[in-house]
């Protein structure tokens, strides 16, 4: 895998492709009134890390924050900040969502920095010259990792990736929501949070188009995965250049393209799904939860905005 060299495209640059090797479906793991959804990667499946990938010359490098947001990501992400000059640093996300309240605060902490968001995989590859890092394309935002990219400053999609909405929902009956009992506290959790994340949204230069479209999907549907059309309505994409998140001074792209594959290949036999990710803490709060192993809905083309 080579580097491009110039800075004069649109989209992602075509470096070959990538493999990824298929992990468990995702699960709901359950804890206290919360619940988390995993990824189909490995690391999706865990809690929300945060890691820097430098590059070669004079780019400016990126965070990679992949995996489910935990009542500790907030916290861990301003110990990963510390000693870090990450003003208008470009946050690269790969995450199946997870907890409401603390998405919210951790978009605003990306706020607050000025951070330019986009969505893809950090992938690493021995060269010659050493590891060198780059960014695959097709990767997954789901659920409130929607939210976290809308907190960038500068926000770009790759045309392969995925950017899936639901509802928030109580995650711990997020699988069998229909047959579920709910209390009247439950649905003022959900009230609440709804509440909160329609102001994040609108201080975050969102539209209401992202909350109909996301608010209209329930939790015994497939998400929703946003056409290009409404990706531009809801205001989650700001530019169509990856360079624009990239910025960088005559030195390599940190961009790779991976072929895209069939949505089903992401996906491996239900018979694992008793195979549990590694659980991390919660907050009190509803959760944007992708039910174990569902699929993508076909992107629909409204013909007008809803409002």
């Amino acid at each position: 895998m080579s580097f491009v060299t110039s800075l004069k495209f649109r989209g992602w640059a075509l470096l070959g492709a990538a493999a990824f090797c298929l992990a468990l479906p995702g699960a709901i793991t359950t804890l206290g009134n919360s619940a988390y959804a995993g990824g189909t990667l490995e690391e999706r499946k865990q809690p929300m890390h945060f890691k820097w990938n430098a590059c070669q010359g004079d780019c400016k490098g990126w965070v990679s924050a992949v995996g489910i947001v935990t009542s500790d990501s907030p916290r861990e992400f301003e110990e990963f900040a510390k000693g870090r000059q990450l003003a208008g640093a470009t946050i690269v996300l790969d995450s199946s969502g997870g907890s409401v309240n603390d998405s919210i605060t951790l978009g605003r902490k990306f706020r607050s920095l000025g951070a330019l968001t986009t969505v893809g995989a950090t992938v690493r590859t021995q060269t010659p010259n050493g590891e060198r890092a780059s960014v695959v394309p097709e990767a997954y935002c789901e659920s409130m990792c929607v939210f976290l990219l809308l907190s960038g400053k500068t926000r770009y999609v790759p045309p392969v990736a995925h950017v899936r909405v639901h509802q928030i929902w109580m995650g711990d009956r997020a699988d069998d929501a229909k047959a579920s009992s709910y209390s009247a506290q439950d649905l003022m959790i959900v009230q609440r949070d709804i509440g909160r994340l329609t102001k994040y949204t609108f201080d975050m230069g969102g539209t209401g188009d992202l909350l109909s479209l996301a608010l209209s999907v329930p939790p015994w549907e497939d998400l929703h995965e946003l056409s290009r059309i409404e990706l531009r309505s809801a205001n989650l994409t700001t530019t169509e250049m990856a360079a624009d998140v990239f910025p960088q001074d005559n030195a390599g792209v940190p961009m790779a393209e991976a072929k895209p594959s069939k949505p089903q290949d992401r996906f491996v036999s239900s018979a694992m799904d008793d195979m549990q990710p590694q659980q991390g803490k919660s907050t009190k709060t509803a959760e944007a939860a992708v039910p174990t192993g569902g699929k993508a809905s076909a992107p629909a083309q409204p013909a007008a905005p809803q409002k």
